[in-house]
């Protein structure tokens, strides 16, 4: 119930929230509610009549415009709502009692989906001001006349009948069984509702309700009743490092579209949070640009040259001189490229919508960022070579030759982040001063760094012998430790395990989460994931003092 289905209604709506006072705005809100009462779903009605009714004023416009009654009744809806939402009418203010979602769904025990439907069905709702919020409400006569709208039998047939007590104990008394097998809480509400004939959402909300009033003994402890920033991204996570989308859903307690629909979002945003900075120029906007820029092949030098490296070098040095410099052409074809590519993927972005992120539009952004990002790898190798022989020209024989090239390329791939290929200049002119000035302000600060903390023992360290075993050896010792560490914790209950391997990071490539991260996770306090990790800690202890487990290297 979004959208106008003809467009004479929503310029109505424009009009009156333009031009007209806000007193004669709520005349014609209830003006246009009796009106939608008397529509008959099966007739149709002249846009010019429906207008005199609700404005007492006979427009002029769309002498021919006939609406059918259920077209009519759709968007007259929809204009009672946009019409009390611009007038911002306080809900005690009204001279009867106002409904929100909320409490037609306590009232007749239904989720609140179940009341949106009811909305499209021929519930009228308007916009009232809450406080300092503005929700949507329904007024207790608007209530009454949709229920006797729909006919004797609807209360019963709609299937929010309220519920007994012995029904709610029935429901959490089944669900409980069905969560110790192992069941997850949207297999458990759909078994649940096709056995006692409700829906699926009236079974999943009684059980939300009762976790929340007895947390002692809820239904699904481990349960994620709302899902953080963390876990959303640690279901995105998990679903780039390739883990099947069956099993994040058995171990969040989510659909699989709920699955797929978070993975989505999480990496719509993170295209939205990306910073895309390019140096824009009237090109970039010809209708022709994508093909001239993105598909002409790259100018080739008519005598390429690879210049031989220097006897002696370091490997790192030497295997600059494979690398081809690159010319002027070249520069220009390679930064125009790169720059239009993130122009391109700047657009797209600006039509993304983080809600409803459609795959093939973020598959292109990232096509186009990728593409990008493999050009300036080409010119940062491409311009390695006069990172060093700058680096050479001003480093001391005090000072650290591969630290003043590390720090200068740093440098580099800022001045390809900033350089304006055309206003004409060669790239390296460009890089050169943008290198040398770095240099003269980051060498100074690391003199007067040195010289501020010299003990005195510099050269006492530097020849001391370093007795550290190889590198190897404590590579295999790490990995025997880390083996008989989760053999002990393979003898805590599941709940304890993942929050000790949640705590302190014990699988590969993962990071260490905090007591509330964790107390998002598992729908608990933060004080709960404490005294579960103390806990486990103290059983940890004394399962390995009791077997005196041989742990290599403790």
């Amino acid at each position: 119930m979004a959208h106008y289905h003809n467009p004479a209604i929503r310029q109505l709506k424009d009009q009156q929230v333009r031009f007209v006072p806000r007193d004669v705005r709520l005349d014609q809100i209830d003006r246009a509610e009796r009106l939608v009462n008397e529509l008959n779903v099966g007739g149709t009605y002249h846009y010019q009549e429906l207008c005199q009714q609700i404005t007492l004023f006979r427009p002029e416009m769309y002498p021919d415009l006939i609406l059918t009654g259920e077209e009519a009744a759709h968007d007259l809806r929809i204009f009672i709502e946009d019409l009390s939402d611009s007038a911002d009418i306080p809900a005690e203010s009204c001279t009867e009692e106002v409904l929100t979602v909320e409490d037609l769904s306590r009232q007749f025990n239904v989720s609140t989906k179940t009341v949106d439907r009811w909305r499209n069905r021929g519930l009228v709702s308007r916009r009232f001001v809450f406080g300092n919020r503005k929700r949507v409400g329904f007024l207790r006569s608007s209530v009454e006349r949709f229920i006797a709208r729909q006919g004797p039998g609807f209360e019963k047939n709609g299937g929010f009948t309220r519920m007994s007590d012995t029904d709610r104990d029935e429901i959490i008394t089944k669900a409980r069984r069905l969560a110790q097998a192992g069941g997850c809480p949207t297999e458990i509400s759909r078994r649940l509702a096709r056995r006692m004939g409700r829906a699926a959402e009236t079974i999943r909300s009684t059980l939300k309700q009762y976790d929340q009033e007895h947390p002692d003994s809820p239904v699904f402890p481990e349960a994620q009743m709302q899902l953080t920033d963390d876990v959303k991204n640690e279901i995105y996570r998990g679903f780039r490092k390739g883990i099947n989308v069956q099993r994040l859903s058995e171990k969040y307690g989510r659909t699989r579209t709920s699955i797929y629909r978070i993975v989505s979002e999480v990496r719509a945003q993170r295209l939205v949070d990306q910073p895309i900075d390019c140096i824009f120029h009237p090109e970039f906007e010809a209708p022709d640009a994508d093909e001239l820029i993105l598909h002409t092949p790259a100018p080739t030098p008519e005598k390429p040259t690879t210049p031989k490296a220097p006897p002696g070098l370091p490997p790192y040095l030497a295997g600059l001189y494979r690398i081809p410099l690159l010319t002027k052409e070249q520069e220009v074809y390679y930064f125009r490229k790169f720059n239009f590519l993130k122009f391109s993927a700047a657009r797209l972005r600006d039509r993304l919508d983080v809600s409803r992120a459609k795959a093939a539009l973020m598959d292109q952004i990232e096509a186009y960022l990728d593409e990008a990002t493999e050009i300036k790898n080409l010119l940062i190798r491409s311009n390695l070579r006069l990172v060093v022989s700058i680096a050479k020209k001003h480093v001391k024989p005090t000072g650290n030759f591969f630290e003043m090239v590390s720090d200068g390329n740093l440098s580099l791939i800022r001045a390809i982040e900033k350089f304006d290929y055309g206003k004409g200049f060669k790239f390296s002119t460009y890089a050169s001063w943008a290198i040398m000035k770095n240099y003269a302000r980051s060498i100074p600060a690391e003199n007067t760094y040195q010289d501020r903390y010299r003990t005195g023992s510099d050269e006492l360290f530097l020849a001391s012998t370093d007795r550290r075993s190889d590198q190897f050896e404590q590579e295999r010792v790490n990995t025997q430790q880390h083996q008989a560490l989760m053999q002990i914790l393979s003898r805590l209950d599941e709940r304890e395990r993942s929050i000790i391997v949640s705590r302190f990071g014990l699988e590969q490539n993962t990071e260490p989460q905090t007591l509330e991260q964790l107390g998002g996770r598992f729908g608990v306090t933060k004080e709960r994931i404490r005294q579960l990790e103390t806990r486990a800690l103290i059983k940890l202890r004394k399962i390995a003092t009791e077997e005196k487990l041989d742990i290599p290297g403790i």
